[in-house]
């Protein structure tokens, strides 16, 4: 079963009005001013169709961009923005720019026009309109939004990071040709996937952000998105997932081109909802597995992974739009001032383990080490599981970056170093024989070249191809004598190498 099914049954089933308020959840902001900044760029290697518009006409693909970052508030500040604000972008993403705002709260189905939800329109947020980023080198999430939802749609979350240190992009989730989803299949995970890929590019553009420091988050949907991305790129330090699909729909994942679990090595944190009392389980025929079964994360074998389970929080309230604006499902809601807590210690936790990955704070890795109830949080309220990755496979690629790091040099001793350490490890012959060739050949390099040569030579001490490639290595950098002496060796190891034999010859002459 689809989770957007799963997702709509408890959204259609509410039937009472919630009570929230910025103010009550009660996040406590960080020592920064928060910037938020908007823009739609295109990527001209996709095209779209506004749907609304109904023609055929074709547009490169627009991305809407939200980002919210340390801010530099001078003398003349600017605007603080309000909820209604965030709203107007909705309005964009959606694809209805021009509705008017009286419209916004009966316009879209996951706001609803009461009261309490027009009350939030006017509430101020921390976010500043476009201020000067904050001079610095800030961790940067990047995050995919759930099901065809907006990126603002965890502002409140966003401006708590932003205020902690740390830069927030987001853009929204769209179908591969229109607005629309095609329900949650493969296409469409792979579609928000490459949307992320499109903001990783993205994050370039700011000399603020570390791009050797990022995190991927996802809510929903928005999760399996983020999961297939980890696998596909090796960029990414870590992954937030906010009751992610990865967790209920595991087979979208197996689908794709991309799924590799042994691709998947980055710390791994999941906070899941409540357990679904068995009445709505029975009701709205939601597979009971959907409270136990969690295929990722017991499958992950190289990450460090984390499952907390918030017992006072249903899905929808992952969200700052859900906390806000959702109606509540009295079945097995729990109260507006439980749902608050839980949103904000979601928070907290989540900034705890970014400060730990990203920032490597002691304090936060401790934080995440422990128990919720070590950290004074009762297992009424968040309960934990954890798992420690596997050690990676050791190979030649990684003893190469072990070389790269030391330029090249003392190599024997990091190769005895390495093969003490990690059972079975080897190194090929031939790819040290390329790797030493390649270096040689460029004339800033010859010295690690040669490098690469002694330590080959060292494993494999009777290589004649080896003994040629170094001759090979000397002779294009003008070093007559070395490269007549190894072409000797190469001759007395293989007496029919017959560039040996040529060489030297040339080299007579």
């Amino acid at each position: 079963m689809r989770l957007t099914i799963f997702i709509i049954a408890i959204l259609m089933s509410t039937i009472t009005y919630g009570q929230t308020s910025l103010q009550g959840i009660g996040l406590k902001a960080g020592k920064h001013k928060v910037g938020f900044n908007h823009y739609v760029i295109e990527d001209s290697t996709r095209t779209y169709r506004i749907h609304n518009e109904f023609n055929n006409q074709h547009i490169d693909r627009p991305i809407p961009i939200s980002v919210w970052y340390p801010a530099k508030i001078e003398d003349s500040s600017p605007q603080q923005l309000s909820v209604l604000d965030y709203l107007e972008i909705l309005k964009e993403e959606e694809e209805w720019k021009n509705l008017p705002n009286y419209f916004l709260l009966d316009w879209f189905p996951y706001l609803w026009n009461t009261p309490q939800n027009k009350a939030h329109l006017s509430e101020i947020v921390s976010a500043f309109s476009n201020p000067t980023f904050l001079d610095g080198n800030f961790p940067v999430v990047v995050y995919a939004p759930s099901y065809q939802a907006s990126s603002i749609e965890n502002f409140a979350l966003f401006e708590y990071l932003a205020s902690n240190g740390f830069v927030v992009m987001s853009s929204p989730s769209r179908g591969t040709d229109t607005r629309w989803l095609e329900g949650g299949t493969t296409k469409d995970m792979e579609t928000q996937s490459r949307d992320v890929e499109f903001l990783l590019k993205e994050i370039h553009r700011y000399k603020n952000i570390d791009i050797e420091k990022v995190a991927l988050m996802g809510f929903s949907f928005g999760g399996l998105a983020s999961a297939i991305t980890v696998m596909k790129n090796k960029n990414i330090s870590a992954f937030v997932s906010l009751d992610g699909t990865e967790r209920y729909n595991y087979q979208v994942l197996e689908k794709s081109p991309y799924f590799n679990l042994d691709k998947f090595t980055v710390p791994y944190i999941h906070f899941a909802q409540k357990e679904i009392p068995k009445s709505v389980l029975i009701s709205d025929k939601i597979p009971e597995e959907l409270n136990y079964k969690f295929q990722l994360y017991d499958s992950l074998k190289y990450s460090n992974a984390y499952s907390y389970r918030f017992h006072d929080l249903t899905h929808s309230y992952f969200s700052s739009f859900g906390v806000l604006f959702a109606n509540r499902d009295k079945r097995q809601d729990k109260s507006d001032d439980k749902i608050m807590t839980s949103y904000r210690l979601l928070s907290e936790h989540t900034l705890e383990f970014l400060n730990a990955i990203l920032k490597k704070e002691k304090t936060a890795n401790d934080f995440i080490q422990n128990r919720p109830v070590e950290n004074g949080f009762s297992d009424a309220l968040i309960s934990r599981k954890m798992k420690q990755a596997n050690p990676c496979k050791f190979d030649y690629k990684d003893f190469n970056d072990l070389a790269i790091r030391q330029d090249y040099q003392d190599l024997i001793p990091l190769y005895n170093k390495a093969i003490s350490k990690h059972q079975g490890f080897e190194l090929e012959e031939g790819m040290l024989n390329t790797l030493g060739l390649r270096l040689s050949f460029d004339a800033k390099k010859m010295e690690q070249g040669i490098n690469v040569f002694m330590l080959a030579l060292h494993i494999f001490p009777k290589s004649a191809n080896l003994y040629d490639s170094l001759a090979e290595a000397y002779l294009y950098n003008k070093d007559f004598k070395n490269a007549i002496s190894n072409f000797k060796k190469s001759l007395e190891l293989n007496p029919n190498n017959q560039n040996a034999i040529d060489r030297l010859k040339q080299l007579k002459d």
